[in-house]
Formats: structure tokens, C-alpha cells, sequence
């Protein structure tokens, strides 16, 4: 393939799953701190196959696939805190409650947020919308380092 090609099919591939999260949230599945962390590597992706396209030169496709992967990275993460095998930011999972004050326990229900990350909200063949992210976007991290090799032939 092409530098070309692999820069829009690595680009259209950030877009794709940037629109798919987008579908879902419009279906009533709000998303949670994390799930919007994992948003902004997309669009840096896409705009550095604006730039890849516009201006071939290598960093573009490296500051693509850097994009894919800290997304790909974040969806592990993000996976890992759904799963209980770590936690995730105070501002989005749950604590324990036990020792809590009436009081202290009202404040805390009350500053929760709407959408915690600490819960699988949808999945597909046991993987979570985090899982599949982080799976695509290794893959789309790959490409990003196909399109750089392929601009350097």
C-alpha cells in the first residue's frame, strides 16, 4: 500500500471509531472521564492525517501512531479500572464506604459523578467499548507505523 492509502485508511480508522463513540453516546450511553480521555488522541490522529496528507513528511505518521497508541494505552487502562484489577481517578469510581459518617456518605453520593468508569456500560463478546477501543487502536497504531515506513521508500 501506499503512504497515502495507510495515512487515510489510519486516519479513517481514528475517525470511524471517534463517530462510533459518538452513535453510541447518542444512544443513551453517556460517557465516563475516561471514555472522553480516550477521545482527544482520536482527533489528534485525524489531524495529523490532515498534515500527513497535506505536508508527507515523517513526523506526521509518527505523531499518528504516538496518537493511536496513548489512546490504545488509555483504553487498557480504562479496561483494567472496569475490571477491578486497579483503581481508577477518584473523580469517577467508587470508594469504599465503609467508616463514612451520614454526612460524610451524603456529600460523597452527592459529588459522584453521573457516569462512573468503574462499570462496564456496554460490551461485545466479553470486551467492554474500552477493550475494543484500546484493541483498534493498537492496530490503527500499526498502520500509522506502516505509513511511515512506506514514506520512507
Amino acid at each position: 500500500m501506499t503512504h497515502r492509502n495507510l495515512v487515510l485508511l489510519a486516519a479513517g480508522g481514528s475517525l470511524a471509531l471517534l463517530a462510533g463513540a459518538f452513535i453510541f453516546q447518542s444512544m443513551g450511553y453517556a460517557p465516563c472521564k475516561l471514555c472522553i480521555w480516550q477521545r482527544w488522541p482520536h482527533g489528534i490522529a485525524i489531524g495529523f492525517g490532515v498534515l500527513a496528507l497535506a505536508l508527507p513528511t515523517l513526523p506526521w505518521t509518527l505523531g499518528g501512531a504516538l496518537a493511536a497508541a496513548t489512546t490504545g494505552a488509555i483504553g487498557i487502562y480504562h479496561t483494567g479500572v472496569e475490571r477491578g484489577l486497579w483503581q481508577g481517578p477518584d473523580t469517577c469510581t467508587s470508594d469504599d464506604i465503609g467508616g463514612l459518617s451520614a454526612e460524610e456518605l451524603m456529600q460523597q453520593i452527592l459529588s459522584a459523578p453521573l457516569v462512573r468508569c468503574d462499570e462496564v456500560a456496554w460490551e461485545f463478546l466479553t470486551l467492554s467499548m474500552a477493550s475494543w477501543n484500546a484493541l483498534f487502536s493498537f492496530a490503527l497504531a500499526a498502520i500509522w507505523v506502516m505509513a511511515y515506513r512506506a514514506a520512507r521508500a
